[in-house]
């Protein structure tokens, strides 16, 4: 059976619709708006998978190409691996789906997202994290939703929920904001230096739309849901826990207190070691696993109980306060912009690279193609944590942190007219105990700086964190690797002095009220501030000048019109200019020509040629030029390459001429004055002997 519900969001149908499509899956819908068809689908295995102790979650979201009329590229013709903007989506619907799973259910579930037609309405990405929990809320996967999303951005001061493709241009503020009724459970996005009060406006409008969204889909779940799993979470063995605590509280507290991470967690693992050995002995049945349980569930117990009721962090320090901040710039001696940032034990190697339009990245998508200029490449070594794992391409979460940094850093990039370079800058992360994605931010800043980037100003990043224990609550400012794992809300916020450039937030218990948001977005900028202050220490504003080895780029407008003599035939002549020179030329459509080089002389050198290419005949000017034909009325004469003119018989000589032999021969080199030109048809008529009069030579 069909069923369907729809709501009018900003002048447009939404449609979510079951029944039709994909019918032996647990719960499917079918979301439509405008051109925009998405389908999710939900499947969860019947049986819980053994021996792990954490949610088996799987979500991907995936483009068609034909969902846009395209055919994919490459030798396949088919869709390949996932693309960035894939991976990012996939993440952004997965982080709000994924704490709304009651604790101990450990069947394997899977959310798959297909993008069916795509409109220009620019909403596949939030109509999927409305669709999947769509699909969920209807089936009898246990799902404590349900949950939306939309975006919001802010044209000239009014927001909009869902601006398409062409407002997104004039947004200085985008938001993708989800939640359930009660609370905003993520939020992801930037702006243009946002104020803290603009940013919690529009989450508010926001979550006005997702509250009637959910009411759509509880209003789809009355028509066509079905009863949910019962979930019967894990039997604890009181017992058990109780000497678990007994004979390791005391040497737990004692851990945690242990600034060093390495150290820490070398002490919490040999007390561990110690109980498990311990309460093994004599015992028939292995409960190693119940022991390791219990033992971290204390651990969570006592670090809270610690910062709720103490006010003291892992390492010593107060909710609000942030460790010690150093950096170093200019450390690699053939790279264009270098910066070491360090913030406890966290560390950030920041490069540079500056390249030409050449080097921008092409981007395929159903949008249509378009070209990146500015890019960001986030590397999380396994070193980094004191591990040993394969080295493999890029995954999920350092996709993702680079393209938070990348848009943290984005806002205050120059545009291409100011700065005709592409930019390239990679994080490795060489250490991590706390936001690493932040430290890429700070980082990233520096280098840039270091590079002679002329940004708009520094941009500094910090992670916030949160325990709430009933109506206790400590937000904690640059939170380490622990309080992330042990703590309710992972909150990340960059910006300048004057404001905020992006934003991200997840949370693990079902959302925080704006109250909190409130709270730790004041606190975020107060750390924003001091970290800003301690990068100045280092390096105040972007230098003078380019590194040494970094390409010096000229930029010429030229005629659009003369490009094709630029270029030659068969690209003869821009080969010559490149030979001669070693110079890159990138030539653009609107006459923009782009000359890089290491060598300053050698630039000029290919704009003096360039310009010698493309120049105009200026009437009354004199120019030394070869003649071309011999004709009986005078001689044509080559002024400037592919541009000649006449040089009538009687403009040869003060004296009479009585054939032009007499005087010229075909490949002679003259002087001449222009003395008219054709306004129409650009024709010229040149004079031999006021050039002579004018530079005093006899005829």
């Amino acid at each position: 059976m069909i069923n369907n519900v729809s709501l009018d969001v900003r002048g447009k149908k939404l449609t979510l619709e079951t029944g039709l499509m994909a019918r032996q899956a647990d719960g499917a819908i079918v979301a439509r708006y405008g051109d925009t068809v998405v389908m999710a689908t939900a499947v969860a295995a019947k049986t819980e998978r053994a021996g792990i102790d954490f949610f088996p979650l799987t979500v991907d979201y995936q483009e068609k190409a034909y969902a846009a009329g395209k055919i994919p590229g490459g030798f396949f013709k088919r869709e390949g691996r996932p693309s960035e903007k894939e991976v990012l989506t996939s993440r952004l619907i997965d982080r709000p789906i994924r704490p709304m799973f009651p604790k101990g259910y450990f069947c394997e579930t899977q959310g798959i997202i297909s993008v069916l037609s795509f409109g220009d309405d620019n909403t596949s990405d939030v109509m999927g994290v409305t669709a999947m929990s769509a699909a969920l809320t209807i089936s009898d996967i246990p799902f404590d939703g349900p949950i939306a999303a939309v975006r919001v951005g802010r044209i000239d001061g009014t927001f909009v929920i869902n601006p398409d493709l062409r407002e997104i241009e004039e947004c200085n503020l985008n938001l993708v904001v989800a939640g359930s009724d009660d609370a905003v459970v993520m939020v992801e996005g930037g702006g243009q230096e946002v104020s803290e009060a603009d940013l919690l406006e529009a989450i508010d409008i926001a979550h006005a739309e997702i509250k009637r969204l959910n009411a759509l889909q509880n209003e789809l779940r009355a028509l066509a849901g079905r009863p949910k799993r019962e979930v019967v979470p894990p039997v604890k063995d009181e017992a058990l826990a109780a000497r678990v605590a007994e004979l390791a509280k005391d040497n737990i507290r004692a851990a945690i207190t242990i600034p060093d991470k390495m150290m820490r967690q070398a002490s919490l693992n040999e007390i561990l070691d110690g109980i498990v050995k311990q309460m093994g002995e004599g015992q028939e049945a292995d409960r190693s696993k119940e022991i390791r349980e219990a033992f971290g569930s204390l651990e969570k117990k006592l670090v809270r109980d610690m910062i709720i009721n103490q006010n003291v962090r892992a390492d010593g320090r107060k909710p609000d306060e942030i460790r010690p901040i150093n950096s170093i710039v200019g450390l690699l001696p053939r790279a264009h912009g270098t910066a070491l940032f360090v913030r406890g034990e966290t560390q950030a190697l920041a490069v540079v690279t500056l390249g030409t339009s050449m080097d921008e990245q092409k981007i395929d998508a159903l949008e249509g193609e378009s070209f990146k200029s500015f890019m960001l490449h986030y590397n999380f070594p396994p070193f980094s944590v004191g591990e040993v794992k394969f080295l493999r391409s890029p995954g999920r979460r350092e996709i993702g942190h680079g393209m938070l940094a990348e848009r943290a850093l984005k806002a205050v990039i120059p545009s291409k007219e100011q700065f005709p370079y592409t930019i390239r800058l990679v994080s490795d992360i060489l250490e991590s105990n706390g936001s690493s994605s932040m430290a890429t931010v700070c980082g990233g800043t520096l280098a840039l700086m270091d590079a002679g980037v002329p940004i708009k100003a520094p941009v500094a990043g910090i992670a916030m964190g949160l325990i709430k224990e009933g109506e206790k609550v400590v937000v904690l400012t640059d939170i380490l690797g622990l309080e992330d794992h042990l703590g309710d809300m992972d909150f990340k916020v960059t910006g300048t002095a004057e404001g905020v450039t992006a934003f991200q937030m997840d949370t693990k218990i079902g959302g925080i009220s704006r109250a909190i948001m409130e709270r730790a977005l004041e606190q975020a900028r107060n750390g924003r501030l001091f970290i800003l202050g301690k990068m100045a220490e280092t390096l105040t504003a972007p230098r003078e000048n380019l590194a040494e080895h970094a390409p010096r780029i000229i930029s010429i407008q030229i005629n659009p019109d003369k490009i094709r003599e630029v270029i030659g035939p068969g690209g003869k002549v821009i080969r010559s200019i490149t030979e001669q020179t070693g110079c890159k030329i990138d030539i653009e459509d609107t006459g923009v020509i782009n000359i890089a080089s290491i060598d300053g002389e050698a630039a000029q050198k290919a704009v003096e040629i360039i310009r010698g290419i493309v120049a105009e005949p200026e009437l009354n000017k004199i120019y030394h030029g070869k003649v071309t034909r011999i004709m009986d009325f005078g001689a044509f004469v080559q002024i400037m390459p592919g541009t000649e003119g006449l040089l009538h018989i009687s403009q040869i000589a003060d004296s009479r001429v009585a054939k032009v032999t007499d005087v010229l021969k075909e490949g002679d080199e003259v002087s001449v004055k222009v003395i008219e030109i054709d306004s129409k048809t650009g024709k010229m008529r040149l004079s031999r002997k006021e050039a002579m009069k004018e530079l005093g030579q006899n005829g």
